[in-house]
């Protein structure tokens, strides 16, 4: 079981996921708070903070990939979020 207790968004992420992705902050939320799937990505250089990528949907059904790292106060830091690939929606659908 995976718990999210909070999201932590760094201002410079907020706009570079308006501006390069079109992704919204609440749309992430969404995507954290649903029923999305989580998969390890990659080691941290932080012992037990891990990078790790949500493949989800949003209320009003875009695929979205969020990237985070799971910090040890069960904080989740927002690194990107974007559209799913191909790959990515076939993952996220053979539940």
């Amino acid at each position: 079981m995976f718990i999210i207790d909070d999201i932590i968004w760094l201002d410079t992420i907020v706009e570079k996921l308006a501006w390069k992705h079109n992704v919204l902050a609440s749309e992430v939320e969404e995507v954290l708070g649903g029923n999305c799937r989580i998969f390890k990505k990659e080691k941290g250089r932080v012992e037990g903070e891990h990078l790790y990528n949500a493949l989800g949907r949003t209320n009003n059904g875009r695929y979205m990939s969020v990237f985070f790292i799971m910090k040890l106060n069960n904080k989740a830091l927002i690194v990107t979020a974007r559209d799913m690939n191909k790959a990515e929606r076939k993952r996220h659908e053979t539940k």
